[in-house]
């Protein structure tokens, strides 16, 4: 049996912070967990927020304003610091970014946000969650990750100097960390496996981390974006081949790791904390796409097979 543990899907969230069981579209009862104060106002597809939307800079262009209108979720300030990345290929990849969330990333999970490009030293509205595009990582191995500001607010860098110097795309990982910043804002929400009456795993809900590697992304406007999985991935009674469980359809099982990619998992019983399991003895990509936000709140994430 799997018990969804999440902060919102089906539901808005208010700054209150008001809790109750949704019913996920797949069948599955979503109950919340960990249900901590956010001064983040959050909406999903179809809900009409009760906040007023901050007006952006009129100084700032975006390049995706124009003709499209603004969805509910989270406006997502794209902030360019990068001296290896121009910003236009920022403009290109938050163009190609939007539509991807739009198109591809909202259908399978009821999330969007609303993205805008930012060049360094520009004034980010009030509210905004940021993505920063940096040049080298300010965590060991870190090719990029998301976190929480002092304030609670949701933020995302990426390293773009150190994603060229292994050879990987900025825009995979930017596009990773976007989509599970959508996913998994504060860094809480987990699945439950359960295995006995007494025993399970849950599972980080991260959702580009088993389909992380930059073979198994697709272009939008010749950008290339990472694959992520879908809702039926957790769901661990479903049958191999029996539904799509990623985008790009590369893995076909539930809980399947693609190559290089791996997974935030407690085991119940514990007496490891977190742990990492893994598709591939020698994980490249942990190293650089790792879950350091995650290791970092909730103590030290050793690796397993």
């Amino acid at each position: 049996m799997l018990s969804y543990f999440k902060r919102f899907f089906d539901m808005y969230v208010a700054p209150q912070n008001i809790f109750q069981p949704t019913l996920h579209p797949s069948g599955t009862l979503v109950t919340p967990i960990n249900p901590t104060p956010s001064p983040v106002t959050v909406g999903v597809v179809g809900v009409v927020p009760t906040t007023p939307t901050p007006t952006m800079p009129p100084t700032v262009s975006s390049p995706i304003s124009t003709g499209r209108a603004r969805q509910v979720g989270p406006n997502i300030a794209i902030v360019n610091v990068s001296s290896v990345v121009t910003n236009e290929e920022v403009a290109a990849f938050t163009a190609a970014m939007q539509i991807q969330l739009d198109r591809d990333f909202a259908p399978a999970w009821q999330l969007t946000a609303n993205l805008t490009t930012f060049p360094s030293g520009a004034a980010i509205p009030s509210g905004s969650w940021i993505l920063y595009i940096m040049d080298t990582s300010d965590q060991a191995g870190a090719l990029g990750y998301h976190d929480l500001t002092s304030d609670g607010y949701p933020i995302g860098k990426v390293f773009a100097k150190d994603d060229q110097k292994y050879g990987l795309s900025w825009t995979v990982t930017a596009s990773h960390e976007i989509v599970e910043m959508l996913a998994d804002p504060y860094i809480q929400n987990t699945v439950f496996a359960q295995t006995s009456n007494t025993g399970g795993t849950l599972y980080s809900l991260e959702v580009a981390d088993a389909v992380e590697d930059d073979s198994f992304g697709y272009k939008i406007n010749n950008v290339l974006l990472s694959d992520f999985v879908y809702p039926a991935w957790f769901e661990d009674f479903r049958a191999p081949n029996s539904t799509q469980f990623d985008h790009m359809n590369v893995v076909k099982a539930p809980l399947q790791l693609a190559k290089g990619g791996y997974i935030g998992v407690f085991a119940i019983p514990n007496t490891g904390g977190w742990t990492q399991r893994l598709a591939d003895t020698v994980p490249t990509r942990l190293r650089l796409r790792g879950e350091y936000a995650r290791a970092n709140r909730r103590g030290a994430v050793p690796l397993t097979t």
